[in-house]
């Protein structure tokens, strides 16, 4: 393979589709970008050491085939066509390559929604606003995509059977709440829709046992579209982590938190819609929290990546010994969630529930 500058490469008439680029940058993991966006490629070749560059869909295959062993991340940058991206979809299966992520640039997007949905696709970003690791985001892709493909078989000799009974446990307690509850969760949801216009529920990704990634559901308690303005209010962040390492986001007296949703949150009912979560299998009752995906793609390490081996709950160590206190450092709150993934089992289970009561009403605004 010739290696060279993204701009250095003479063209090829008969591959003309092809172009490798090595570049002195911040990580050697090589990308396979399917665009022809400018923007996009200059991104990319400041953010990666080595690439391979087509124009569409269909004339990436032959580069793919040639180059499979070297591709660690596939950029998607072109208009969405399902059938285009199902047809290539099955081609990366025929290769074996059904486990390297694909990361979709939203400049394209209609319907993004739909595309979420689509099996290919692991991420969708703003290629050219994008102002984070990208290579952390793709070692935590990396580490979703091997879970998901991972066999149920798999899964249930690595997970103990402890994990049979807290299975049972979480069905028959959520089930029980869920119906007993229902009242309160009505009551609640006219507040919220009669303060601000808006849905009623905050849907989100976020990343649970094994890197798995689920839609988590709360009670809204910000305004719509507070998620983009996490940047404006970074610099009031509790966690002030460096840019290499952890990084989790927490303001205290957060403004764009509503007043109906101060109160859910200080009293703990905001995380209500979660019992359907339990339900569902995506989380228990008790574990570690899910994360959002921009958190937890900077846990891949494996100095943290044990936190992520119990299952995500709703209530757990952090909730019990830290919950409320804006001096918590990351090294605490990852402390507790490690300590809990080597020891969780359904009495200390019982023994974190008990004390979760006591927790609800948090002396802090955080």
């Amino acid at each position: 393979m010739q290696i060279g500058t993204l701009q250095n490469v003479p063209p090829v008439e008969k591959k003309r589709y092809l172009r490798v680029a090595t570049i002195a940058s911040k990580t050697a993991l090589c990308y396979f970008y399917i665009g022809t966006n400018q923007d996009s490629l200059q991104f990319l070749s400041e953010s990666f050491h080595t690439g391979l560059v087509a124009d569409d869909l269909k004339s990436a295959r032959e580069a793919i085939r040639m180059n499979a062993q070297l591709i660690d991340v596939f950029i998607v940058d072109v208009p969405y066509h399902e059938k285009d991206l199902t047809s290539f979809h099955n081609f990366l299966k025929s290769v074996n390559l059904q486990g390297v992520p694909v990361i979709y640039n939203d400049c394209h997007l209609y319907n993004e929604e739909k595309l979420r949905e689509h099996p290919l696709v692991d991420d969708i970003i703003d290629l050219c606003n994008w102002q984070y690791d990208f290579s952390s985001k793709i070692s935590f892709l990396k580490k979703a995509k091997e879970y998901s493909l991972t066999s149920r078989q798999t899964r249930l000799r690595l997970d103990p059977s402890r994990s049979v009974a807290k299975r049972i446990f979480d069905i028959v307690i959520a089930s029980v709440l869920i119906v007993l509850l229902l009242p309160l969760l009505l009551v609640i949801a006219l507040a919220i829709r009669l303060e601000s216009k808006g849905p009623v529920f905050y849907n989100a990704k976020r990343a649970g046992r094994g890197f798995r990634i689920f839609k988590f559901y709360k009670f809204r308690t910000m305004e719509v579209n507070a998620d983009k303005k996490i940047d404006a209010l970074a610099h009031l962040n509790q966690y002030c982590a460096n840019s290499t390492g952890p990084k989790f986001f927490k303001i205290s007296n957060d403004p764009r938190i509503t007043k109906v949703g101060r109160f859910l949150r200080n009293s703990s009912l905001d995380e209500l819609p979660q019992l359907f979560n339990v339900l569902k299998g995506d989380m228990s009752l008790v574990g570690n929290r899910p994360l959002p995906l921009y958190e937890a793609s900077t846990l891949t390490t494996n100095e943290f990546v044990e936190r992520f081996m119990a299952p995500a709950g709703i209530t757990g160590l952090w909730q019990i010994k830290k919950r409320g206190r804006a001096e918590m450092s990351i090294d605490e709150r990852i402390g507790l969630d490690i300590s809990y993934a080597r020891k969780y089992n359904l009495l200390y289970d019982f023994w974190i529930m008990a004390r979760t009561p006591a927790a609800l009403l948090q002396k802090s605004d955080v």
